[in-house]
């Protein structure tokens, strides 16, 4: 509990009153700790994803703290508990600071009991806040442990104990499942692992569709197999056979029309804080947008903005992990990996539906 002391909340600037609104509107918990709704008629305080009934529009006044709300003659709401929000929230950075610090797996009772929580609802907290368990994030840290001590260790059996695994049982599960291919595969540049391509006709330009056995590797505009083969120069690269080319033909449906999204089989490599990221886009809906303050929040991290931005970037799964939702606080467009023409495009597709 000691570390909750030294742990602060970046400061966030408050969004302007129509921004404000429709937040309360949608019940948006990425706005939680944001700011605060203060309703005159009742004389009490919420935050943004408040589930009670809404008040009339011109009774609210928006402040940017609780404790501005309070200076102002409001009561916190004991329905959604708005002064929790900031306390919830810097539990959430101090548990995955220790886990990040903790070599060995930590039980949840010793991670709840760290930041003062009892551990079912510190358990639940944390999924809420992050989109994972504390167990999953853990675990996919380890992985990319292990994927840079890979890269790096004589041999693999080096990088396993090196990574912080206790037994290569749980290694060799964690490699299946979070780098898309066994140990020895990542480490020797994809070898061994097959992977099928194609390239499909797009108004916004040529799509590489790539996946493995497990699901869709990646997508992108502009590329094709030599770029598939700077990622993973061993692997074996074969055309696409009848299961990716219906998958090619639904990602090209997904570009004309984003809003509409797609349920398809993935095989992406990332670490926790990456899997949150995308988790956290994944849960825009379509035709809006958030900023990049507003998704490191999201998943509990408010102090990891340009992390979050990076973690953007390295979407391997254009439109169908929908990063061109992100803009800058500013409203501006920010960046996007596969130019701002097609990012602008993507967003006035997803308004018009």
């Amino acid at each position: 509990m000691n570390q909750m002391t030294r742990l602060e909340p970046a400061p966030s600037p408050m969004p302007d009153d129509d921004a404000c609104w429709a937040a309360f509107l949608a019940r948006d918990r990425a706005m939680d700790g944001r700011f605060v709704g203060c309703v005159a008629t009742t004389g009490i305080y919420c935050k943004p994803s408040c589930a009670a009934r809404h008040p009339k529009r011109e009774n609210m006044t928006f402040l940017p703290d609780p404790v501005a709300a309070r200076a102002a003659g409001y009561r916190a709401c004991l329905r959604c508990h708005p002064d929790e929000i900031g306390r919830d929230r810097l539990a959430v950075a101090a548990a995955i600071a220790f886990i990040e610090a903790t070599e060995e797996p930590l039980r949840l009772e010793a991670l709840a009991d760290h930041v003062g929580y009892a551990p079912h609802h510190f358990h639940r907290l944390f999924r809420r806040e992050t989109g994972l368990t504390p167990a999953a994030y853990a675990r996919g840290l380890r992985a990319e442990r292990l994927k840079d001590a890979l890269g790096q260790a004589g041999s693999v059996t080096a990088a396993i104990y090196e990574a912080g695994y206790n037994a290569p049982s749980r290694a060799y599960a964690d490699a299946e499942k979070h780098l898309g291919m066994s140990l020895s595969a990542w480490k020797d540049g994809g070898r061994g692992v097959t992977i099928r391509w194609r390239t499909i006709d797009s108004s916004l330009g040529p799509v590489l569709v790539a996946a493995t056995g497990k699901g869709l590797c990646r997508i992108s505009f502009g590329e094709g197999e030599a770029d598939l083969r700077v990622r993973f120069p061993h692997a074996d690269f074969r055309p696409a056979d009848t299961a990716l080319d219906a998958m090619a033909q639904r990602v090209a449906a997904l570009v004309e029309n984003p809003a509409a999204g797609a349920d398809l089989p993935v095989d992406v490599q990332g670490t926790a804080f990456q899997q949150a990221i995308w988790a956290a886009l994944r849960a825009i809906p379509p035709g809006e947008t958030r900023s990049y303050g507003d998704i490191a929040a999201a998943i509990g991290r408010p102090q990891a903005v340009r992390a979050a931005g990076t973690a953007c970037g390295g979407n391997n799964l254009a439109v169908l992990i929908p990063c061109h939702r992100v803009l800058r606080s500013d409203g501006s467009a920010g960046g996007y990996a596969w130019g701002l023409d097609r990012k602008q495009a993507l967003l006035a597709r997803e308004k018009r539906k």
